[in-house]
């Protein structure tokens, strides 16, 4: 039995911050943001209500109203973020008691912007295993909680929100899959955690930031994506153009574009909301899986490829039937 997803939901908080607000607080321009990232706007949370928990909660239980389940009948919840209100509880506990699914196993996975794909076939591999049935996986970040807005090569590029599925095991579902990790490479997309203080040591170190070196994500996103991709449809022996939509993480629309010209398809193959979503990291692409699946572009038998990078470094496929 393999993983078919049979719901979807999403979560953006309320405040849309466009390139022209960005402008007003710092020394760059709308033009200068959209012709290096495709980015017009991105939601940012603005009020003490708005957490990566109730970003994380709305999403879970749109995508179970849309699957049809109850709450109680999800055998496994798995939340991806690297912006979790907690060290501990885990978001996913947190979730579980939101919604009243009593009777999930929870957890989090921390794969940055590939976590909704660890998600996936972390869930997948516990059906094949026959432990689990049902699944609910969230993507949902915070990230503007760990950005510098004073510097304007990161914090323009980056927005909050939540993205939800669930899952059940069936026959048809997920055809192939892949993931993996270059912790050699994690220098390039990192951002520390709390100093040691103890009775031995002590820090005092404030809180980092998030830091990235742009052209070097850049570069191992387009090789890296492209190869997932490439990789992926050798498993199940097709050919670039019998997929229906590539549902990609959101980082940059050049990146998207980049990937589509190697693999020589038209854009309109690749959804895209980074326009009006920003890079919203683990939450990125079943934000976009929602705004697809809600706007009524997919059809049963669908081919779908999803396909993320991230900090780690880390990336992550999924091949799979709608």
């Amino acid at each position: 039995m393999r993983a078919k997803i049979i719901g979807t939901g999403s979560c953006l908080p309320t405040k849309v911050a466009t390139n022209d607000d960005l402008s007003a607080l710092m020394d760059t321009s709308d033009e200068w943001i959209q012709s290096r990232t495709g980015i017009r706007e991105r939601r940012l949370v603005s009020s003490e209500s708005e957490t990566t928990l109730s970003m994380a909660a709305q999403a879970g239980k749109a995508a179970l109203t849309d699957s049809g389940l109850q709450p109680e009948e999800i055998d496994l919840i798995i939340v991806a973020t690297v912006s979790s209100d907690f060290v501990t509880p885990s978001t996913a506990c947190m979730v579980q008691k939101e919604l009243g699914a009593v009777c999930a196993a929870a957890f989090d996975i921390n794969a940055a912007c590939s976590g909704f794909l660890f998600a996936l076939n972390t869930a997948d591999a516990y059906f094949q295993s026959g432990i689990y049935q049902t699944a609910l996986i969230i993507g949902v970040e915070t990230l503007s909680k760990i950005i510098d807005w004073t510097d304007r090569s990161t914090c323009v590029l980056f927005g909050d929100g939540a993205g939800a599925a669930v899952l059940r095991a069936s026959e048809q579902g997920i055809i192939a899959s892949l993931q993996g990790s270059n912790g050699a490479g994690g220098h390039v997309l990192m951002c520390k955690n709390r100093g040691n203080n103890n009775p031995y040591i002590s820090t005092d170190a404030c809180l980092d930031y998030l830091y990235m070196d742009g052209q070097e994500v850049f570069k191992f996103a387009v090789k890296k994506e492209t190869e997932c991709i490439h990789a992926l449809l050798a498993q199940a022996g097709l050919m670039p153009e019998d997929i229906d939509w590539y549902l990609l993480h959101q980082a940059n629309q050049r990146i998207i574009a980049s990937i589509a010209r190697k693999l020589k398809l038209s854009l309109a193959k690749f959804p895209s909301n980074v326009d009006h979503c920003g890079n919203t990291s683990a939450a990125s692409i079943p934000i976009l899986l929602d705004e697809v699946h809600k706007a009524g572009k997919l059809k049963d038998g669908d081919l779908l490829l999803l396909s993320g990078f991230g900090a780690g470094l880390t990336w992550g496929a999924a091949l799979l039937l709608w």
